[in-house]
């Protein structure tokens, strides 16, 4: 008999896995195919190993943010947030985030500047983080309709996790931080 395909039925994973919890993860684009750019993220973002599932909101189109504001002159982004069921753990899904956004074309030219694909980790359940390499929840969400608007839509009961309600957060940016 092959032992390299025994398998113990019944008996416990020697290898336990982590519990699954819901990351939120923004996807953007803003060159070439936006559409198609986030459709065939998604569907990436679906085959990654320890995913169970994700749901995609309806994606939006907004103005290209700059560190000194909108940029109504750049290319226009479409937005869209996904959940996605995960036992990867936080760090390891930012670095697989990476890869997709690579695999997908992405070249890092320049920080804020427009990009094929943007995909941001900007929550894994409670969990909070504030190293240089794993900032979650991401530090500028609370900030950012293009973020909320679209998971708010997936989960109208969602929490970021030190900022509060999302949907109060939505209020509150659209009374012009009021």
């Amino acid at each position: 008999m092959d032992r390299r395909l025994t398998h113990l039925e019944g008996m416990p994973d020697p290898r336990p896995g982590r519990e699954p919890e819901v990351a939120v993860i923004a996807l953007g684009s803003n060159e070439g195919d936006r559409g198609e750019m986030l459709r065939s993220a998604a569907e990436r973002l679906r085959r990654l190993p320890l995913v169970d599932a994700l749901r995609m909101s309806e994606p939006i189109e907004t103005v290209a943010i700059r560190p000194d504001g909108p940029d109504p002159d750049a290319p226009p982004y479409l937005n869209a947030a996904a959940l996605m069921t995960t036992r990867l753990a936080p760090s390891v899904l930012l670095g697989m985030l990476h890869a997709v956004e690579e695999e997908q074309g992405r070249v890092r030219r320049q920080r804020w500047g427009d990009r094929t694909l943007d995909l941001d980790l900007i929550a894994y359940g409670d969990f909070i983080s504030t190293a240089a390499h794993l900032m979650v929840p991401h530090p500028r969400a609370a900030e950012r309709l293009f973020v909320l608007e679209p998971w708010l839509s997936l989960d109208p009961e969602a929490v970021l996790p030190g900022a509060g309600r999302v949907d109060e957060l939505v209020r509150r940016l659209k009374d012009g931080g009021q």
